[in-house]
C-alpha cells in the first residue's frame, strides 16, 4: 500500500457529476482527486460504435433549458445536434401498427380523453411536489403510499392509457408502473418541467444530442483536470475522524478534509464506511434501487423510413423493445436506429438472439427494409460493474417519505452528489452537473469556514 496522498477534496466517481465538483473545487484553489472504479470516465454516458458510427450507449440527449451541460459541452468544443423528428412515428399496440404525428399517438377518441384525462392529472399532481424535498409536499406521505399502477386504477385508466404509461415507466424509471411510486413519478414530471416536455422530442426532453457522443464530453472535461483523475481505482471504504476522511483503493490511500461521493444511491452500498451509515441512510442504500433498462442500435445502408416519411420514432406495448429513435450521422447514411430494451426479456440472451429479436420487431414496425442490417451492436447495463440498471432510481411506494430526506445529507464529512440528489432536472445530465455543482460550493463553504463543521457536529 502507497504512502497517503493529501488533497483538501476526494470526489468518488468521474461522471459528470464528480467532474464538475472537481472542476468547481479546482478553479478556487482546492486541491482534488478523483477516484474512478471503471477503467473509464463518464459513469452513465458511454461511447460504443456501429457501423462506424458512434453512439451512446447511455445518457443521450439534452434540452434547450439545460443550460449547466450545454455550457459545459460548449467549453471543451461538443456540437449538439437536433434529434431528426420529421415525419410519423409508428404505435405498435396491442398486435396492431399505426402511424402518428407529435407526442400522443392515434388511438381512438375515447382512448385519447381517458389519455388526455390521465395526463392531465399527472400534471396537476406535480405542481404541487416539491423536487428538492418531494417527501414534505402536501400529501406526501399519500401520493408515496401507492405506485403508479395502483393509481391508474383509481383513475379508471383504459387499457390503451396503461400501455402507454407503461412504455414511460419503463423508459424513464426502467421498471413496470407497480415498481414505482406515485410521489417519485410526480417529483420526475415535475423535474422534468411537465409530462409532455419530458416525453417530448422537438421542444423537449429529446431535443438534442451531440454528435460526438455525451462520454466526448466527459472525457475532454476530464482531460483538462489532467493527473487529478484516476481510473480504475475503485474506492472500497472511506473512514473518517474529525480532522479529515480517507479514500481506501486497492493500492492507495487519499487522505482529504472532507469526501464527494458521486454513485448512485443504491451503490453508495458497495463503500464500506467508517462510521457507519445511519439506519436511514442504509434504508436509502437498499430501497432507492436502479432500474433496469439496456440498448440496442441497428444500422442500415440509409435510414430508408425517411423515405417513407417516417421519423424512426416509435412505441411498442410488447417484445424486446419498446421504443426506437433515429440517430442517423445523415441522411445519405449510414442510418441508424437506437432501441430501448426490456432487460428482462433482452440481457439474458446471446448476442445473436438479442439481435434477432430486434431485428424482427423493426421489421414489424418499419417494414422489410429492416431485414438487412449492416451493423448491430446492444448495450446490457445490467451487466456493468460499477453502476448495474437504469439511469434513474425506480422508488417504490414508502420509500420516499421513509428515507428520501437523507438523499443529500451529508454523512460527517462525506458529502453526496450525482443526479439522484439533484431537485430540478434530476434523473438528468443536466441534473448531475448540478449536484457536483451543489456539492462543491457546500464544500468549499466548509473549507473556508472549517469551524462551522465542528459546531454543527457538536449540535448533533
Amino acid at each position: 500500500m502507497n504512502a497517503p496522498t493529501n488533497v483538501d477534496v476526494v470526489i468518488v466517481g468521474a461522471g459528470f457529476a464528480g467532474l464538475s465538483a472537481a472542476h468547481d473545487l479546482v478553479e478556487k484553489g482546492y486541491s482534488v482527486r478523483v477516484l474512478e472504479g471503471r477503467d473509464r470516465v463518464g459513469g452513465r454516458v458511454f461511447t460504443g460504435e456501429v457501423a462506424g458510427v458512434k453512439v451512446d450507449f447511455g445518457g443521450t440527449w439534452v434540452a434547450k433549458q439545460h443550460t449547466a451541460i450545454r455550457e459545459l459541452a460548449d467549453r471543451v468544443g461538443c456540437t449538439p445536434v437536433p434529434q431528426f423528428t420529421e415525419g410519423r412515428c409508428v404505435l405498435w399496440l396491442a398486435g396492431k401498427r399505426s402511424t402518428f404525428n407529435g407526442t400522443i399517438p392515434k388511438l381512438s377518441p375515447v382512448a385519447l380523453v381517458n389519455m388526455a384525462r390521465i395526463q392531465l392529472a399527472l400534471d396537476k399532481l406535480a405542481k404541487t411536489i416539491d423536487v428538492d424535498a418531494p417527501w414534505d409536499s402536501p400529501r406526501a406521505a399519500e401520493l408515496d403510499a401507492i405506485s403508479l399502477e395502483e393509481w391508474l386504477d383509481r383513475k379508471r385508466a383504459r387499457w390503451t392509457t396503461r400501455a402507454m404509461m407503461t412504455i414511460v415507466s419503463k423508459v424513464e424509471w426502467g421498471c413496470q408502473t407497480s415498481d414505482v411510486s406515485l410521489l417519485h413519478v410526480l417529483r420526475t414530471i415535475r423535474a422534468f418541467g411537465g409530462f409532455d416536455f419530458m416525453m417530448d422530442a422537438e421542444g423537449g426532453m429529446q431535443e438534442s444530442r451531440y454528435s460526438e457522443t455525451t462520454q466526448e464530453i466527459a472525457i475532454r472535461y476530464a482531460a483538462l483536470l489532467g493527473d487529478r483523475v484516476h481510473i480504475s481505482a475503485p474506492v472500497r471504504r472511506i473512514t473518517q475522524d474529525a480532522d479529515g476522511v480517507v479514500a481506501h483503493t486497492d493500492s492507495d490511500q487519499i487522505a482529504a478534509k472532507y469526501a464527494i461521493v458521486t454513485t448512485a444511491t443504491e451503490h453508495r452500498g458497495g463503500i464500506d464506511f467508517e462510521p457507519a451509515l445511519s439506519e436511514l441512510a442504509q434504508g436509502l442504500v437498499k430501497s432507492w434501487t436502479l432500474g433496469a433498462l439496456s440498448k440496442a442500435f441497428v444500422a442500415y445502408d440509409k435510414p430508408f423510413w425517411r423515405a417513407e416519411g417516417l421519423s424512426g420514432q416509435s412505441l411498442i406495448d410488447t417484445g424486446s423493445t419498446f421504443g426506437t429513435f433515429d440517430v442517423s450521422p445523415s441522411p445519405d447514411g449510414p442510418g441508424v436506429l437506437m432501441a430501448f430494451c426490456d432487460p428482462r426479456v433482452f440481457d439474458s440472451h446471446a448476442p445473436d438472439v438479442r439481435k434477432a429479436q430486434i431485428v424482427k420487431q423493426i421489421i414489424d414496425i418499419f417494414g422489410p427494409q429492416a431485414a438487412q442490417p449492416i451493423d448491430y451492436i446492444d448495450q446490457c447495463w445490467n451487466t456493468d460493474s460499477f453502476a448495474p440498471g437504469a439511469p434513474n432510481p425506480a422508488v417504490a411506494a414508502y420509500a420516499s417519505t421513509l428515507y428520501g430526506s437523507v438523499l443529500a445529507e451529508p454523512h460527517g464529512r462525506v458529502h453526496w452528489a450525482g443526479t439522484e440528489t439533484a431537485g430540478e432536472w434530476t434523473g438528468s445530465m443536466n441534473g448531475a452537473v448540478l449536484s457536483g455543482q451543489r456539492a462543491a460550493a457546500d464544500v468549499a463553504q466548509l473549507l473556508l469556514a472549517p469551524a462551522s463543521y465542528d459546531r454543527k457536529k457538536a449540535r448533533s
